[in-house]
């Protein structure tokens, strides 16, 4: 229990029970008898508004409402507004980088790690089955023609310092993670169109435009290196079909040469031409001699 204040006299404030909890303020007597009127509240500063407010019924009661002074104006939605898009193009650019992010270094990533993948493939399909010393009885096997979407040869190109494994196939699925065979042209070191597409990403054809007449263009087989010469690039609609022809640009025409033809979309980042690397055999390697003077061999 709170002992209770004894009031003094010789003009000092009276205090009841409840004034040491700061329930009700001190009131000061003038000796007249009443009460000092209560203080006016303060005046408000120059730049200073007073807000009135007013009570408004709701269903749960009685609330307070700002007055005509305080609803928004015109000013204070345009600031909103501002202020909101604002923060909506913060987070656009942000997607915008995280996206040009994935597309430079993630796909690279998970393109290369399908492309190690389709590397041990190919090696083991190119692995020696058999006694090497023990000649073929019979007569020689029709070689299987390669299944969709199965790695076939493995392709290089110095200048550029990149490496792949061209799997068969030119669809979507096919060339999703590889450049592709065009199932119809013809195979690494034959006579005709060796013709591979692939997506124009960092982790494929992205840099195929800075190939020049002369530069080295290397095919893997399985037991022979392919080293052919660029002779042209060109650009081209998509309808242009004839670019992989067994003549590029000749369809119906009797192939009479060994050639290779790389395509893949342009410019970077669209697809409404084709950019077109042609180049020509220009010799062959036996792979028992080693990697060619062309890959560092």
């Amino acid at each position: 229990m709170i002992p209770a204040v004894t009031s003094r006299r010789a003009g000092n404030p009276a205090l009841d029970s409840t004034a040491l909890m700061g329930a009700v303020p001190p009131v000061r007597d003038t000796g007249d008898g009443e009460p000092d009127p209560p203080a006016e509240p303060p005046r408000p500063r120059r730049g200073e508004r007073v807000v009135q407010l007013r009570p408004e019924q709701t269903g749960e009661g009685y609330k307070s409402v700002y007055s005509e002074l305080t609803r928004p104006s015109l000013a204070s939605r345009l600031r909103t507004g501002i202020r909101v898009t604002g923060e909506l193009l913060i987070t656009f650019g942000l997607v915008v980088l995280l996206f040009a992010g994935y597309e430079i270094w993630g796909k690279s990533a998970i393109v290369n790690a399908h492309q190690d993948d389709l590397s041990s493939q190919l090696a083991q399909e190119w692995r020696p089955t058999g006694d090497p010393t023990v000649g073929p009885t019979g007569p020689t096997a029709k070689p299987t023609p390669p299944v969709h979407g199965k790695p076939i040869a493995g392709l290089y190109i110095p200048k550029l310092d990149k490496q792949w494994v061209v799997v068969e196939g030119v669809t979507q699925a096919d060339i999703r993670y590889a450049p592709g065979h065009y199932p119809k042209s013809a195979m690494p070191g034959e006579l005709g169109n060796f013709a591979v597409a692939g997506h124009r990403n960092r982790a494929t054809f992205w840099r195929l435009d800075e190939l020049n007449p002369g530069d080295d263009i290397v095919v893997e087989g399985k037991t022979e290196w392919f080293i052919y010469k660029v002779y042209k690039t060109r650009i081209v609609k998509p309808n242009q079909v004839e670019v992989v022809a067994p003549v590029p640009m000749e369809p119906g025409a009797k192939p009479t040469e060994k050639l290779l033809t790389l395509t893949t979309c342009n410019p970077k980042f669209d697809n409404y031409q084709r950019l077109i690397v042609h180049a020509r055999l220009d010799h062959v390697l036996a792979k028992s001699a080693g990697r060619p003077p062309e890959l560092g061999g």
